[in-house]
């Protein structure tokens, strides 16, 4: 059911309360060292504010406070940054619930107002109903532009929605058109990339993409457990042993779909996975105490020939250890072959995200997803508890 957005609710004179993601990257002395959150956030705020509202009440979590207040993960220096981005006034509020905080919003005179940290309560994350209400309490309307979370049912994403009319920010609204859209409605061939460490991690993502895709591509350590399901040898790979057998019925599926799974022809490999690791290139079979680390040029190529002709691709997890200089041309690659596609190109959150940043190929991604855990349960097919709380559209 498709739910509502920004542009389907009257804003004027309204109290708006949205619920942001400002779960931002802090130094020792708590400088904000990434404000892409922050930034992020601004058009939906923007817009709220033209569109004539009274005040807009933004809440947010930053950190594992575990509950209790504590300064490191203040919310403080957040309001000073949105301020400045905004080129205007943000009053910080040093609580998130409680009579000072409604007073203190009625006798604010700026119109952008941030609350401190929800998880300063431990019942944010118990999604308590009195908490969920007491928040609810501070707006006459509720926005979720958080999509990070989204996939939490905590008192700000998911109870809240239940006690006020409920839409999607901008965010959130573009994640569930380009995640959903992937998922319902991609235009073909649809290619799915998949990396990372463990195949635990995606079968989800597998179970439900490989009926709708035309071909997976695995890299990343991942890809050794599928070897070895084939008998292949793996050396000192990453394997998850426990899983061999669902590896093996995973393409036994994918062979009864005609669906293609590709895995590494060639690898990377290093005896210790260390920066200065001295590496080589092996073919398919791995030798006895050998670690791959990267795909090899045959499987960037092989992956570059499958992709070329892809209208739609969704990437999630690395094909490397990119993170390591020596081990990231496989990732690097992947990446500037689908930046330069005429296709949808969609990128997961968490790691993906940041190798697509790390090689400065972001503008060249048609969607970047700003949540990690949320992206994955999204393509596993999942319903998130902060998208599914939200107001259905009238038909």
């Amino acid at each position: 059911m498709a739910k509502l957005n920004l542009k389907d609710i009257d804003l004027e004179n309204k109290k708006v309360l949205v619920r942001a993601d400002f779960n931002v990257p802090q130094d020792a002395n708590l400088n904000i060292t990434d404000d892409t959150r922050i930034r992020a956030t601004l058009p939906t705020i923007k817009y709220i504010l033209q569109g004539g509202a009274k005040k807009i009440i933004l809440i947010s979590h930053l950190g594992r406070p575990d509950g209790k207040r504590q300064d490191k993960y203040s919310l403080a220096p957040v309001a000073a940054r949105l301020g400045e981005l905004l080129a205007g006034p943000v009053k910080f509020v040093d609580e998130c619930v409680g009579d000072k905080v409604k007073s203190e919003i009625e006798a604010a005179r700026e119109r952008v107002i941030l609350l401190e940290n929800l998880r300063f309560h431990p019942e944010e994350e118990a999604n308590d109903a009195g908490f969920a209400k007491e928040l609810a309490a501070l707006g006459d309307i509720f926005v979720n532009d958080a999509f990070g979370t989204a996939h939490r049912a905590h008192a700000s994403t998911e109870g809240v929605a239940h006690y006020l009319k409920s839409a999607a920010g901008f965010l959130l609204d573009k994640e569930i058109q380009y995640l959903g859209g992937a998922i319902q409605n991609p235009q073909k061939p649809f290619m799915v990339i998949l990396g990372g460490s463990k195949v635990s991690d995606k079968i989800g993502v597998i179970e439900n993409l490989l009926p709708k895709c035309d071909a997976i591509l695995v890299g990343g350590g991942m890809a050794y457990t599928f070897l070895k399901a084939q008998n292949k040898p793996i050396g000192n790979s990453k394997l998850e042993k426990d899983k061999i057998d669902l590896a093996k019925s995973i393409l036994e599926k994918a062979k009864g779909l005609q669906k293609e799974i590709l895995l590494p022809i060639d690898n990377v490999v290093v005896d210790t996975v260390a920066s200065d690791s001295k590496t080589e290139i092996v073919g398919e079979d791995i030798p006895d105490g050998k670690i791959a680390v990267d795909i090899g040029p045959k499987t960037i190529a092989l992956f570059q020939a499958k992709l070329k002709s892809a209208k739609t691709i969704v990437w999630n997890g690395p094909v490397g250890i990119f993170e390591m200089d020596s081990f990231a041309k496989g990732t690097r690659e992947i990446a500037k072959i689908i930046s330069g596609l005429r296709a949808a190109t969609i990128i997961g959150g968490g790691d993906t995200a940041a190798a697509v940043a790390k090689f400065k190929l972001e503008d060249k991604m048609t969607h970047i997803s700003t949540g990690g855990g949320a992206s994955l349960e999204f393509l596993e097919g999942k319903a998130l508890p902060g998208i599914a709380a939200l107001t259905d559209k009238p038909r």
